[in-house]
């Protein structure tokens, strides 16, 4: 089972989509593939139309007592496509940090959890909060690559400086290599800003970055309405086109 997770401490720059799109491409060519969402806003729960603010049971439970935690296989939800399952987020996460981060072995909550799944999916998704804390911590130590959407944007590549150190130190603490691959989204070549923006990648990251950027695609946004993966709907829109090249690429490095 191999296992990517996508994360940003900045918000709206893609990372649910980045999730979506490649869960869905991975299940297309038939590969079984679990959606995990770790974030309390649910986005990625939401877009199956699943209620974040659901009393049913979802990733927060992977975290309670050993006593009382249930078997993951119990907090699984239909997508409604082929092949493709979600751990769906719920609100209730938000409290962990609060009352768990202090308790010993609470980093390798959901690498443990996924354990007992490895049988029975091929590929893991999963979508982190847009902030430094226990449930990223849990994201990297599960993870055998870091997938991280950076939006073509002067405010978006300002923070990316300190998130990539402070990614670094979370490294540290996994005694483990963690590759990862900057992701361009969101661009716009019309614009000066994303283009200055993407060279300024290039440069700094030349060997971690997919030079591909994902563009900026309207047909994103409508296919998040309907709850379906933007392949459904316009599988030539070059948004589409863009993660099929990214996913082949994310396949040959693992």
């Amino acid at each position: 089972m191999v296992i990517w997770s996508v994360a940003n401490q900045k918000g709206g720059v893609g990372k649910t989509t980045t999730v979506v799109s490649l869960g869905a491409l991975l299940a297309e060519q038939g590969k079984r593939v679990l959606l995990l969402d770790l974030d309390p806003q649910g986005s990625l729960t939401s877009y199956f139309k699943d209620d974040p603010e659901s009393p049913q049971p979802g990733s927060y439970h992977l975290f309670q007592p050993p006593e009382t935690r249930p078997h993951p296989v119990s907090l699984l939800t239909e997508t409604g496509l082929p092949n493709l399952t979600l751990i769906p987020g719920r609100t209730a996460l938000a409290t962990l940090e609060k009352n768990l981060t202090r308790q010993a072995g609470m980093g390798q909550t959901v690498s443990q959890a996924l354990k007992l799944l490895s049988n029975d999916y091929d590929h893991v998704l999963i979508d982190t909060p847009p902030l430094i804390g226990l449930l990223l911590i849990n994201a990297l130590a599960a993870a055998h690559r870091l997938i991280i959407p950076v939006q073509t944007d002067p405010m978006a590549l300002s923070s990316l400086l300190g998130m990539t150190a402070t990614l670094n130190r979370l490294r540290s603490s996994i005694h483990r290599p963690l590759p990862d691959t900057l992701v361009p989204t969101l661009f716009d070549p019309r614009t000066r800003s994303s283009q200055l923006c993407l060279q300024s990648l290039k440069r700094d990251y030349p060997d971690r970055l997919w030079p591909h950027p994902i563009p900026v695609d309207t047909g994103f946004r409508d296919a998040a309405r309907l709850g379906v993966p933007l392949g459904d709907r316009n599988p030539e829109s070059q948004g589409w086109q863009a993660y099929k090249a990214l996913m082949k690429q994310l396949l040959a490095d693992s």
